[in-house]
């Protein structure tokens, strides 16, 4: 979002007597506050930072999650369907990569395997980035391509954190098996889901995408559910639970700087 509307002389003054911003103005100065799509707000911080009366601004806050533009959450106001899809989606997938980039490529030294970073996409995986050198080019995946989510860790590390009812509505249709090893049956992933919380969050792919390839995956979780996840991949036959502790510093240390200005956000109201 833009930077705070500053309104000038003439609009707010009349005779010396402050006026109130219009309310196209009041919306504006309540939306430039959600700067990216991880943005929580709550009511009182919107309140203090708009200058805004609080009813004032409990009413429009109401107004524009009725009509999409912000959802309210456990944590606080957020953008909704309507603003991300001008744009806010994009935003937030450049803002999770370049949060994501230089731990990536630390993650790739150190397990000297191929490292994919996705979000998750209806029933699929779309993935924002591919990091390993040379060994990528062994790996079927591609920047801008997608995988079915529940053949892979990156999407069964997301779809852990959604619950039984979101999981049903994405597999309304048959599940579709890519390999002899793959998850067939609505029953079958909900057992598998519940195996990788028991796990906690760690997910785990072996020859279930791509035969004789395996993957372990976490998932980088916001306030609202899971915003993305990171894997390594490499030899199906492999033990692919002695890099499982390099993939959770990783994932920690990506979200503590992809949701910093979540946390001060919380931190000031205290």
């Amino acid at each position: 979002m833009t930077s705070a509307l500053r309104l000038s002389p003439r609009s707010s003054e009349v005779e010396g007597q402050a006026l109130p911003p219009s309310m196209m103005e009041r919306v504006t100065l309540i939306m430039d506050l959600f700067e990216r799509p991880q943005t929580h707000l709550t009511l009182e911080t919107v309140s203090r930072r708009t200058q805004l009366p609080r009813s004032t601004t409990h009413r429009i806050l109401d107004q524009l999650v009725r009509l999409d533009w912000l959802r309210h959450t456990v944590a606080g106001y957020t953008l909704g369907r309507r603003a991300l899809g001008l744009g806010g989606r994009e935003i937030g997938h450049s803002a999770l990569r370049a949060a994501a980039a230089p731990h990536l490529l630390e993650l790739a030294v150190r397990t000297r395997m191929v490292v994919h970073l996705a979000v998750l996409d209806g029933p699929e995986v779309y993935y924002l980035d591919k990091v390993g050198g040379r060994a990528a080019v062994d790996i079927p995946s591609r920047v801008g391509g997608r995988a079915v989510a529940h053949c892979t860790g990156l999407g069964k590390a997301m779809l852990a954190w959604l619950s039984p009812e979101e999981i049903d509505a994405r597999y309304a249709q048959p599940i579709e098996c890519r390999t002899r090893h793959s998850i067939g049956s609505l029953d079958q992933l909900h057992r598998e889901l519940g195996m990788v919380r028991r796990r906690n969050g760690l997910a785990i792919d072996r020859g279930e995408c791509f035969p004789d390839l395996g993957c372990v995956g976490l998932a980088l979780r916001g306030p609202d559910g899971p915003v993305g996840a990171i894997s390594v991949v490499g030899d199906g036959r492999s033990s692919l639970e002695l890099v499982a502790p390099v993939v959770v510093d990783t994932v920690r240390a990506v979200s503590e700087e992809l949701f910093e200005s979540a946390r001060q956000d919380r931190v000031i109201l205290h």
